[in-house]
């Protein structure tokens, strides 16, 4: 598990060698092909409920930076849309690229953008525990925000302030009272399919709300997203920068992409 990365010999292209579901019938990221996303007027508003207190920590995993939230009950959830019932938060986290052209893993006819941010929550009203809902084709709820490079986004300044205390990989330091609806864009027009996680092992457990409204992000703090490292203090070799973490897009395999609006 340990063993795959972002680089040549352990990248995306090669994950199928430890993980065979990455050729599975049902991976993410996909390219949202608009013409052919069917509207779904049965599709209602995401309903965003979250509880800035229920934010517990920011960590370094190595591939990216994540901020996890206490999910012991349901403090911060997110309703409607394509999900059914509670999907309870669990954690948010970032994919970006070598530059600022691109780095987001999904794509909207064939375009790119510099960085995507997933929230992640899992079905609290059918399963027991995230552990029990990721391996269910319903288990997980993930809302997908496309970043632009633009102005400072100040609301992810709180989020980059914490770099310094978890620069090197296993590193982690309290990060709490924060909103994570805070980083949504005003609309929340989506489309949605059934997908998988798109980091190993790529389990096929995702219900995917993919924002049509990109947020803002400086090309500075895009570089403080490639600043991070994904060696830690204790790798003899060289210490190496989290420069690219998004996987290229997969065939949709006869999956039907719904919209929520017209």
């Amino acid at each position: 598990m340990n063993n795959w990365g972002y680089a040549e010999h352990n990248g995306p292209e090669v994950w199928h060698e430890l993980f065979p579901l990455a050729n599975g019938d049902r991976q993410s990221p996909i390219d949202i092909i608009t013409q052919d996303a069917k509207y779904d007027p049965s599709l209602t508003p995401l309903h965003f409920d979250y509880d800035p207190s229920s934010a517990k920590v920011i960590m370094n995993s190595g591939h990216t930076f994540t901020v996890e939230f206490d999910d012991g009950e349901d403090r911060s959830v997110v309703r409607g849309g394509p999900f059914h019932g509670s999907y309870r938060l669990r954690q948010f986290h970032f994919h970006w690229g070598p530059c600022d052209d691109y780095g987001a893993e999904h794509k909207v006819d064939g375009r790119d953008y510099a960085a995507e941010l997933h929230i992640v929550h899992w079905n609290s009203q059918k399963y027991p525990s995230f552990i029990d809902a990721v391996y269910k084709p319903d288990g997980l709820g993930v809302v997908g925000v496309f970043l632009k490079v633009g102005e400072h986004n100040k609301t992810l300044e709180r989020v980059t302030d914490a770099f310094k205390a978890i620069s090197t990989k296993g590193k982690q330091s309290s990060f709490t009272n924060f909103d994570p609806s805070r980083l949504l864009p005003e609309c929340k027009d989506f489309w949605t399919y059934p997908g998988s996680l798109t980091v190993p092992p790529l389990l096929e457990s995702v219900i995917w709300a993919v924002l049509k409204e990109p947020i803002p992000i400086s090309s500075r703090q895009l570089s403080q997203f490639r600043s991070l490292l994904r060696t830690s203090e204790a790798d003899e070799i060289e210490s190496c920068c989290m420069e690219t973490n998004h996987r290229p897009v997969q065939p949709h395999r006869g999956r039907t992409v719904r919209a929520s609006f017209l």
